[in-house]
């Protein structure tokens, strides 16, 4: 099946998605600043750039994009009809690139969660889970 855009509005399409910011990160932020937690955004100093960083506890929340980031949810398993070999490609390397960061944060002593954009739809459950995580051991 063919793109149902033209080039023209596929592309204003893609660049109008953004890597920081996205609802599902705000969604996050707003919760664990609810919580009382205080953090920072996109350290440059961690590989990758995390999307959330609370160093005072040395963790580390990564907020998924559940396509980009191939999940296996239902918006993670969609494969795209055009430009497949792209696609491919470029979820793959993501996925690449999640393993040897996590692996990166592991070596430095630093814990990680990741989040998923379909978790953040569940305010509560995704509360509960923040919380737990962000508990002192």
């Amino acid at each position: 099946m063919a793109d149902n855009l033209t080039e023209d509005q596929r592309k204003r399409n893609m660049s109008n998605i953004r890597s920081r910011n996205t609802k599902p990160e705000l969604v996050v932020r707003s919760i664990i600043h609810k919580l009382g937690y205080r953090f920072r955004l996109h350290v440059r100093y961690l590989p990758g750039k995390p999307d959330i960083v609370l160093a005072r506890h040395k963790k580390i929340i990564l907020v998924h994009g559940c396509f980009w980031h191939t999940h296996d949810c239902k918006r993670g398993n969609v494969t795209p009809q055009t430009n497949d070999e792209y696609w491919q490609t470029k979820r793959q390397k993501n996925m690449e690139r999640d393993a040897a960061n996590h692996l990166a944060y592991d070596s430095q002593g630093w814990t990680t969660l990741a989040v998923w954009e379909c978790e953040t739809k569940d305010y509560k459950k995704l509360t509960e889970m923040l919380s737990s995580f962000l508990q002192p051991q």
